[in-house]
């Protein structure tokens, strides 16, 4: 076992160059804590992750030896996270009174009008400024990326309500690379700072409750933690309980931060399967994982935001057993297993099984989500089906994942996973058995969407009604179909 953390009172925080303390209690998040500074361009807008006026730059391990400046929701963030971190606020862009290349574009392509989004975008474009995938000739501008390779879908998450996005993409669009002796692209070739080790432990001057948040060196420090006291909530990237904290006023005896313990990090490839870290960013699976895994590959664009990518971690996502996580319907079709590790050891779990009523799972008092194994090898025809209101940046009313081999003809193997149209994500078996050992035709696609509509047990809500659902199960897989008809049809015609 490793040497307990120290308890203390504040924490250090690097912002805009200089050292910060906060003693705050650990409810307190990071905009608050920055306005409190006096760093007002911050502001909060939607206090739940959708609108990014509160976004801010954190630098983050990109390999061992340097550093990649990603863009985060403030508002979600706890203060007492940043602990040892350095963070840089619209305020901290300029250097030495010349206004940063991001201002200046916006400035002067009219990207600005009321002002109170602007600090927010230009956060978030400076992230994707310095981007190191975007420096060199050679870069490929992709299918939403400028001629200077600026992806636009890095601002998915910010929002403008009098401006206008054409002048802002135009702002975006503009910008070249930074200039020989940009501080910011300098920090880069440095390691991002380590992980401290946080132990706060701090009373709210308002309430009198006493608040305590632990970041452990070590997955065994943490177990043991959660072992002794059952009351402590595990967080990471805090996208879902920040909005728990914010909106219905959550508060809690006792956090946890899981997010940057190096044994839920990372990605491990053997024969059998790729284990991805429960406390991987989706940015950093979407980034490491280049699209190795199809399936994912086409999630990972449709989750959220990427301020929400930057800092939500994929075991968070299955951890809240939500119906609605985008990730699960992926994960099912993929036939995922779960790492669960405690203070007893660990055990594996099928994600199939995983789930047992609304919210509520398999894991037990004291069990984390350490690990998600996907087994190999992956099926050759996948897609993932997103249907909500708005394209980016929205809550699933149906989510589907479709995991397909078809050999000679024949559906040899079929993986559905569906999210929102019951009480937990489920696999589609009826549908999946309707598939196997038939013609992979349009014929038997008719035939299997009207099973696959049955499915699940679809509810009215304020997002789509039961009808609605249904209809989206149904027509579901004719599109998977289309599309992969037409993905064939293009490559016999190369």
């Amino acid at each position: 076992m490793s040497a307990p953390t120290t308890q203390r009172a504040t924490a250090e925080i690097s912002v805009n160059g200089r050292a910060h303390e906060f003693h705050g209690p650990p409810h307190t998040n990071a905009l608050d804590f920055l306005r409190g500074q006096g760093l007002t361009g911050s502001k909060e807008g939607c206090a739940e992750g959708e609108c990014g006026a509160c976004a801010i730059l954190v630098a983050r391990p990109d390999t061992e030896d340097s550093t990649r400046w990603i863009s985060v929701n403030s508002c979600l963030l706890p203060a007492a996270a940043l602990d040892g971190q350095e963070v840089v606020t619209a305020e901290g862009l300029a250097a030495d009174e010349h206004i940063h290349p991001v201002q200046e574009e916006m400035a002067v392509r009219g990207g600005s009008q009321c002002g109170y989004c602007t600090p927010g975008f230009i956060s978030s474009m400076a992230a994707e400024y310095y981007r190191p995938e975007r420096a060199g000739d050679a870069v490929d501008p992709g299918e939403h990326c400028g001629p200077n390779g600026f992806d636009i879908h890095s601002l998915s998450g910010n929002l403008c309500r009098c401006t206008g996005y054409r002048p802002i993409r135009d702002a975006a669009y503009a910008l070249g690379q930074p200039e020989p002796g940009d501080v910011l692209a300098q920090r880069r070739d440095r390691p991002a700072p380590a992980s401290a080790t946080t132990d706060i432990h701090c009373a709210d001057t308002a309430t009198g409750q006493v608040g305590r948040y632990r970041r452990p060196a070590t997955l065994a420090e943490a177990v043991e933690i959660l072992a002794a006291e059952p009351e402590v909530i595990p967080v990471a990237g805090t996208t879902d309980w920040g909005v728990e904290v914010n909106i219905k006023g959550a508060r809690a005896k006792s956090l946890l931060a899981l997010d940057r313990l190096p044994e839920l990090r990372g990605i491990t490839r053997t024969d059998e399967h790729i284990e991805l870290g429960a406390a991987s960013t989706l940015s950093e699976l979407e980034r490491e994982l280049g699209g190795s895994i199809p399936l994912l590959g086409k999630l990972f664009p449709q989750f959220a935001s990427r301020l929400i990518r930057n800092a939500a971690t994929i075991g968070g996502n299955l951890g809240t057993g939500s119906p609605i996580g985008d990730t699960p319907p992926a994960l099912l079709a993929l036939e995922a297993e779960l790492v669960l590790t405690s203070a007893r050891g660990s055990r594996t779990v099928e994600l199939a099984d995983y789930f047992t009523g609304y919210r509520q799972t398999v894991r037990e008092a004291g069990e984390i989500i350490s690990a998600i194994r996907i087994p190999l090898p992956l099926a050759p025809l996948t897609s993932f089906q997103k249907i909500a209101k708005r394209r980016f940046d929205d809550i699933s009313s149906v989510a589907i994942g479709y995991a397909v081999d078809v050999v000679d003809g024949t559906v040899a193997k079929a993986r559905i996973g569906l999210g929102g149209v019951a009480a937990t994500p489920l696999r589609a078996r009826a549908t999946e058995a309707m598939l196997e050992g038939r013609p992979w035709t349009l014929e038997t696609v008719h035939a299997a969407a009207e099973t696959l509509a049955a499915e699940g047990t679809p509810m009215d809500d304020h997002r789509a009604s039961a009808k609605y659902r249904t209809a989206m199960l149904r027509s579901s897989l004719e599109r998977f179909f289309a599309e992969q008809l037409g993905a064939m049809n293009q490559e016999a015609t190369r």
